[in-house]
């Protein structure tokens, strides 16, 4: 076993020396954005041949078995093992290292609306694989069309909305309520999309009407590091670190008698205070 462990920690730094080579704070910034560009260049043969080849194949029969054991077992099952297990393999093989932070303010007992930020499809990845709690995603209706993935994640009663559609949008939330007990939660990104500059966009208010309704308090994450990884709207894939702090839970009953806007705009600042300066 002491083997096994010092083979995978040399090979983790192998890794990090590697792929993170251009991330040392080098004195001339000209060989610095040199050195990242070529590394880029050396990473995409890996990324076309290896990476998404591995991520289709793993995507299929992760999603094939978790449709089957969400039939025969149940929902939370396939999610918390299935689920966490896909997210975790396609992290280790980018490789995205990733650091947690504030696990002992989660009780698994607990059910809380979650909400975080989001700069990449690799936000899923992290909350899924490290984040530890069964949840329901709230996701958007046209993710029910990808393959394997979307036919598992409605087995696994996920929400999906319809952004175009008002009255079913409000619907399929009313239809989750009542899956969201004994520790299962739901996370919600409320801005709605994913941000191209790290920087936080206006929030929606479903999630905070959710909990509102539900009586259930607020999860505030805040993820960073991913939009290096894969910059929303991209196809740029590149290794990297990402780090997602979870902050103490926001009850919702100190702002029973405050206006709504009130409880997005804190929430929003316990978030963003997370964010290092400049990150942006």
């Amino acid at each position: 076993m002491a083997g096994t462990n010092q083979t995978e920690n040399l090979f983790q730094n192998w890794l990090k020396k590697y792929f993170l080579f251009f991330s040392t704070d080098l004195k001339i910034p000209q060989l610095k954005n040199y050195t990242l560009k070529v590394a880029r260049i050396l990473y995409k043969p890996y990324q076309f041949f290896l990476y998404m080849p591995f991520l289709a194949v793993n995507t299929f029969i992760m999603g094939t078995l978790a449709y089957l054991s969400a039939s025969w077992v149940s929902p939370r099952f396939a999610s918390t093992v299935f689920g966490k297990f896909w997210a975790r393999i396609n992290s280790f093989a980018t490789p995205m290292f990733v650091k947690i932070k504030g696990q002992e303010f989660i009780d698994r007992k607990q059910s809380y609306v979650i909400v975080s930020n989001h700069q990449s499809f690799f936000d899923i990845f992290i909350l899924y694989g490290w984040i530890g709690i069964d949840f329901k995603w709230v996701m958007k209706s046209t993710l029910r069309n990808v393959p394997f993935l979307g036919s598992a994640c409605e087995k696994m009663e996920h929400i999906y909305i319809d952004r175009s559609n008002p009255a079913a949008a409000i619907e399929s939330i009313n239809l989750a309520k009542e899956k969201i007990v004994n520790g299962t939660s739901v996370i919600f990104f409320p801005e709605g999309t994913r941000s191209a500059t790290g920087k936080i966009g206006t929030f929606k208010k479903g999630a905070f009407i959710f909990a509102m309704d539900m009586d259930l308090p607020i999860l505030p994450i805040t993820i960073i590091g991913t939009k290096n990884i894969l910059p929303a709207k991209t196809l740029d894939l590149f290794p990297g670190k990402a780090e997602m702090i979870i902050h103490p839970l926001v009850r919702i009953e100190n702002y029973k008698d405050k206006d709504i806007q009130c409880l997005m705009d804190d929430i929003k600042k316990v978030i963003q205070s997370a964010i290092p300066s400049g990150y942006a």
